[in-house]
């Protein structure tokens, strides 16, 4: 089983390298505090279980490291990753070794890694630090993960898999349709009858994603309104209230498996993307039309 882990938070993540790594090397993990880790999330000091292999386990100070990215199909070999290496990573590990608090590096991250990068990563840790490292990528995490199937039991990882789905044809072509129509900034919208701060709270929205995300789009909800009032877009806003009913329903049945509704709007965005490649251009409108949904109490609980 797959799991999509770019859905984790950076701390989640952090959390099953930890419990990977008490299983390949041993209970003796110690996982250190959110901030300023210095090079590292997690450090084991002793030999380890069965890693880099049963017959010749690593024996000294490992150093832990996890980076994760919420990007899907995210790879080792993008200059991003890249970057990372180059002014973060390798100046950590450089530190500890002159601290001496440094004999191998384990650096974890849900990104992929090939055959040909895996070496090209590992030559660039050998020739800046003259430490022993390994760079665990997602298909040795994956690999982990079916092997140690209590570590995604113990961190409730089938969260990621919920079945929360819908035919989302028709908010495709309602978006296709209104991209091609000039997108305007208008007036901010009046706060619907229903309280939207009652409404966030009823819903578990956080205050940061209704700042930082849905507030950036309440200029635009009128043009919404307006596109799918038009009698000439009565198909349009047919498609509309029957997409609105079919994803109520199943917020509805599956509201108890999310914690924030963040994460609802986070997995109907990313099933609505994963399923239409064509809308990648418009992948903005997207968000715009499930925030209008939201915004005008349209989808939620409203009271």
């Amino acid at each position: 089983m797959k799991y999509p882990l770019e859905n984790l938070t950076d701390t989640e993540f952090e959390n099953l390298v930890a419990l990977i790594c008490s299983e390949i090397l041993g209970t003796g993990t110690v996982v250190f505090s959110d901030g300023q880790d210095g090079g590292r999330d997690a450090e084991f000091n002793g030999m380890a279980n069965n890693f880099p292999s049963k017959s010749k386990p690593w024996s000294g100070k490992i150093i832990i490291q996890a980076k994760h990215t919420q990007r899907n199909n995210a790879s080792c070999s993008e200059s991003d990753f890249q970057s990372i290496l180059k002014t973060s990573v390798i100046p950590a590990i450089q530190k500890l070794k002159k601290r001496n608090k440094i004999d191998f590096y384990l650096l974890f991250t849900n990104r992929k890694l090939s055959g040909v990068q895996h070496p090209k990563i590992e030559d660039i840790f050998d020739g800046k630090t003259e430490i022993e490292n390994r760079v665990i990528g997602l298909e040795t995490i994956e690999l982990w993960l079916k092997q140690y199937p209590t570590i995604a039991k113990s961190l409730n990882l089938n969260k990621l898999l919920l079945p929360l789905s819908f035919d989302e044809n028709d908010l495709k072509e309602i978006i296709n349709s209104f991209s091609k129509i000039d997108k305007k900034k208008g007036n901010l919208p009046e706060i619907p009858e229903r309280d939207i701060e009652k409404k966030n709270q009823l819903n578990n929205l956080s205050k940061e994603y209704f700042n930082n995300s849905i507030k950036k789009n309440l200029i635009y909800l009128d043009q919404i309104r307006e596109f799918l009032m038009d009698p000439i877009n009565s198909e349009y806003l047919n498609k509309y209230e029957n997409t609105i009913d079919d994803i109520n329903e199943e917020i509805i049945v599956h509201r108890d498996d999310f914690d924030k509704f963040d994460m609802i709007f986070s997995y109907l965005y990313k099933f609505i993307i994963e399923n239409n490649t064509e809308l990648n251009n418009n992948r903005n409108l997207v968000r715009l039309f499930l925030h209008y949904m939201y915004y005008n109490c349209d989808i939620g609980i409203n009271e």
